[in-house]
């Protein structure tokens, strides 16, 4: 029971920084847990209990993260993959599945001097994967999220909050998908093309088109080469720096097994 002004405005929410968005229009924004959280004090201070000041309670929906809260998740590897971008897997509870759908991402926090900055990332591993799951991340020079990814160590506890965005697909709700990504934007592209790849009954044709400055720079080429000797998958490299003896040039290169 709160006695006087003091004790409520201690207990009034904080208003996000600007930092704290991610800008990958998640729903909730932390912007829209704000203004819900303001409107529940408010409604709390004018009835004089603070009961109500307490979150409803999330409806279950199978998946172990909340799109409201954060939740810490153990970093168990962290592997690189070209010099600036790694592959870093996080421990599930339980044998569990992260629960999230295709292309849908997921927001991790850090502070960075003091300021808490969020950002998204799409989990690249198969919806099915159980006991972990993984994000592909580029570290950026002057990144503020990179500053703080940069400190991450196997073994550490990273929090993150979702899952957000996605998209409806049914098997063979298509004849064929055209996919165009450039560097890690080939994210949201893996569990898609898994998703088709793992069911023998969808034969719905793939075509993705991989842009990135040289085949040096591509990531989960093992992967990707894999994926390429199904029948109903082409892939293309489309490479901006391929170096010649007339210079620089540009160079699409597909690759197909069959």
């Amino acid at each position: 029971m709160c006695e006087d002004e003091t004790d409520w405005l201690s207990l009034k929410p904080t208003e996000p920084s600007p930092a704290q968005c991610c800008g990958s229009g998640c729903s909730p924004c932390v912007f829209d847990i704000y203004q819900s959280d303001l409107e529940r004090w408010e409604k709390a201070k004018e009835l004089g209990d603070t009961s109500l000041l307490s979150r409803r309670k999330v409806e279950n929906s199978g998946s172990v993260l909340n799109s409201e809260t954060f939740t810490a998740f153990r970093l168990i590897l962290v592997e690189r993959e070209t010099d600036d971008t790694n592959r870093y897997r996080f421990h599930l509870p339980n044998g569990s599945s992260l629960g999230h759908m295709l292309g849908q991402h997921i927001v991790f926090r850090g502070i960075v001097k003091g300021l808490e900055i969020q950002r998204a990332y799409t989990p690249i591993s198969r919806l099915d994967t159980r006991g972990h799951f993984d994000v592909l991340i580029k570290i950026y020079e002057h990144g503020l999220m990179s500053q703080f990814i940069t400190g991450w160590k196997e073994g550490d506890w990273i929090e993150c909050r979702g899952p957000f965005g996605g998209f409806s697909y049914r098997p063979n709700q298509y004849g064929e998908l055209v996919m165009l990504c450039s560097g890690t934007g080939i994210a949201p592209m893996l569990p898609i093309l898994s998703s088709v790849t793992d069911n023998e009954d969808d034969e719905t044709f793939i075509t993705l088109v991989i842009c990135c400055r040289t085949y040096e720079k591509l990531y989960l080429k093992s992967f990707l080469h894999e994926q390429a000797r199904f029948w109903n998958v082409r892939i293309f490299y489309v490479l901006s720096q391929v170096n010649t003896p007339f210079g620089l040039i540009y160079l699409c290169v597909g690759i197909s097994f069959h």
